[in-house]
């Protein structure tokens, strides 16, 4: 890594990049940009389209750059590495992990996810050194499946206010019309959008008026969406752009989050620019992420959480209290974040010796 062969480059690879606008694609988009990690030297990998393209440039592409081009640094913050980097070129090679579900939750895994994925990301666990995570919660979980020399370190994404949400000042909450919870991902297992139904269906009976249920994301793999699409009081929004989402965003009185587990979980944050009292399972990720601003339940017992839920609304000022808690928990997360971006670039840098700059 010294002298001669001291990477100069940081080549980030992309070949993720331009198939959904899902977490993988805006941690690569917003954290290892050009612009995000200045002064370095970064240029990316991309691939062609569809998946063909993206498995040659994953498994062969990327492989010849890297042996081509001694003098690089690879970053991935998509797709765990081909072998090549996790056997041979480990010095050279930082991977970026959002979650451990590829190991610890392989029956909410899609069959491409299994089969190709996981493997991959097995054995860079076992092989590589240098490791970003996205959030505390997912360092500490990686610590136990990787090498006792590996450093690790968190890179947290800074929370932008991406759907144009603001405050809302509402109307004291009557039952003129019906209580809206919100809710943002995709429709596949691991979200638990089943429980999230199961809950509005006991909130509705506890409070005794019309309480709906709307979901914006696209069908995932397996029959969530068309379960759910049978259910009473639910809207499914599918996916929508970010006018489009804010529109529906700004009419939800509460955020509800039922996943079986995250690695950070975004969207929780990002809604909180609209004030939103944000409902979250009671876990460490989640506990992390909301601090003190989250109302946390277990989604396994919906009568249970339904209290919960109503016992907040019982509060005169719940909405006033739930704005405040909100915007001052984006804006600790911001400062975390701030703090990662730093450290990140002084390891980055250092990696990449002294030639470093373009």
């Amino acid at each position: 890594m010294k002298g001669l062969f001291a990477p100069t480059t940081l080549i980030v690879d992309r070949t993720h990049m331009g198939r959904r606008a899902s977490g993988l694609e805006r941690i690569t988009r917003d954290l290892f940009s050009v612009e995000a990690l200045a002064p370095l030297n970064v240029v990316g990998a991309d691939a062609g389209v569809g998946r063909g393209a993206i498995v040659v440039g994953q498994m062969l592409r990327n492989p010849a750059r890297a042996i081509t081009q001694p003098k690089t640094l690879w970053a991935f913050p998509g797709y765990p590495p081909a072998p090549l980097f996790s056997l041979a070129l480990r010095e050279r090679t930082v991977f970026y992990v959002h979650d451990l579900f590829l190991i610890t939750r392989s029956a909410d895994l899609n069959r491409a996810a299994r089969l190709y994925m996981a493997p991959l990301f097995r054995l860079a666990l076992r092989r590589l050194r240098y490791f970003l995570t996205n959030s505390q919660t997912t360092a500490a979980a990686l610590r136990a499946h990787v090498r006792p020399e590996a450093s690790i370190r968190t890179y947290r994404p800074r929370i932008a206010n991406v759907f144009g949400l603001t405050p809302q000042q509402f109307t004291p909450n009557g039952h003129d019309r019906p209580l809206r919870l919100g809710a943002v991902g995709t429709l596949e297992p691991r979200k638990n959008f089943r429980a999230a139904a199961a809950i509005r269906t006991a909130l509705a009976e506890r409070l005794g008026r019309p309480v709906e249920l709307h979901i914006i994301g696209r069908p995932g793999w397996g029959d969530d969406h068309a379960a759910l699409a049978q259910e009473e009081g639910l809207h499914l929004h599918g996916f929508l752009a970010d006018e489009a989402a804010r529109a529906v965003i700004q009419s939800f009185d509460l955020y509800l989050c039922t996943s079986h587990d995250e690695g950070l979980g975004l969207p929780l944050l990002e809604v909180q620019y609209a004030g939103l009292p944000v409902i979250a399972p009671d876990q460490p990720v989640f506990r992390e992420v909301l601090d003190r601003s989250g109302l946390f339940i277990d989604p396994r017992d919906p009568p249970a959480a339904a209290a919960q839920i109503a016992a907040l609304l019982e509060r005169p000022d719940w909405r006033t209290s739930a704005r405040q808690a909100a915007l001052a928990n984006t804006a600790r997360w911001n400062e975390a974040a701030d703090r990662d971006r730093s450290e990140t670039i002084a390891l980055l840098t250092a990696l990449l010796g002294p030639a470093r700059r373009a």
